[in-house]
């Protein structure tokens, strides 16, 4: 019962032969799974997102680890947490009685192990799939020449903690002001940077939708000479899409502090909300 880090996770894990990561964020995905590549342990790597599961089994040695399926992590905000998307709770039941399966496989020595094979199962459509995932000779962590040998910070390395990506407070629009200009009928475009299911649950009247991923590419559909106001759900998205148009020489840009959940708590309690 203590909380994983770079200074610890050797000590804690050197005496285990398997280990499971179920965990939710990227920074301790990629702790557990250098430290263990480092200590030469098996690892049953899962993850979840609203109807669908992976699962893969990690044996270092004999096959890829997760830096070489994901080498780096995605930019902050980029992925919505469960917290923001959702999860079917039976979603973690089955990827985790499937993970349960590949540990005591590994303890008994049978079957085939989903060594270089990532498992992927789509509640909706109830499909399973599984796909190679070769093993990069140039990673970084178990590569031939690795460049990675000692544990390193791992919230630093994801973009997250200190280097949170945010907005200064001169690109920040608190909900009730954008009320305000709303009611007063000032120009004012909206830009809603969520996926299209978040837009489907709630969406302030008004907005457009252009997912973050999308942004560089269809910057070329905003007005640059009105007012840009952008939200995503708690606000960190948006952050990242502010930078990305001011960057590119949009000048009258705005945050939406504490996206549209603050929206629903401030402006329009009557929203839904997720």
């Amino acid at each position: 019962k203590e909380r994983l880090t770079s200074q610890n996770i050797k000590d804690i894990i050197k005496d285990y032969d398997i280990v499971v990561d179920g965990s939710d964020n990227f920074p301790t995905r990629y702790l557990v799974n250098d430290a263990c590549v480092m200590l030469r342990k098996t690892l049953v790597s899962a993850a979840v997102f609203r109807f669908e599961g992976q699962v893969m089994t990690i044996v270092p040695g004999a096959g890829p680890c997760y830096r070489c399926l994901f080498e780096v992590p995605p930019p902050p905000g980029m992925v919505p947490s469960c917290q923001e998307a959702g999860i079917l709770g039976v979603v973690t039941g089955v990827i985790g009685t499937i993970q349960a399966t590949e540990v005591i496989k590994a303890i008994l020595g049978i079957g085939d192990p989903l060594k270089g094979r990532l498992l992927l199962w789509n509640a909706l459509d109830m499909s399973f799939r599984t796909v190679k995932v070769p093993r990069n000779h140039e990673c970084p962590v178990c590569g031939a020449h690795p460049t990675i040998t000692e544990l390193i910070d791992y919230e630093q390395f994801c973009g997250i903690g200190n280097n949170e990506i945010r907005t200064e407070s001169e690109y920040e629009i608190t909900p009730v002001e954008l009320k305000r200009i709303l009611d007063e009928k000032k120009p004012v475009t909206i830009v809603d940077v969520r996926e299209p299911f978040e837009y489907d649950i709630c969406r302030i009247n008004g907005s457009r939708l252009i997912p973050l991923g999308q942004v560089q590419q269809r910057m070329n559909e905003l007005d640059a000479n009105e007012l840009i106001v952008l939200h995503c759900h708690h606000g960190a998205r948006s952050a990242q899409a502010l930078m990305l148009l001011r960057d590119s020489g949009f000048k009258k840009l705005k945050n939406l502090v504490g996206g549209i959940e603050q929206w629903a708590e401030n402006v329009e309690p009557e929203m839904n909300r997720y």
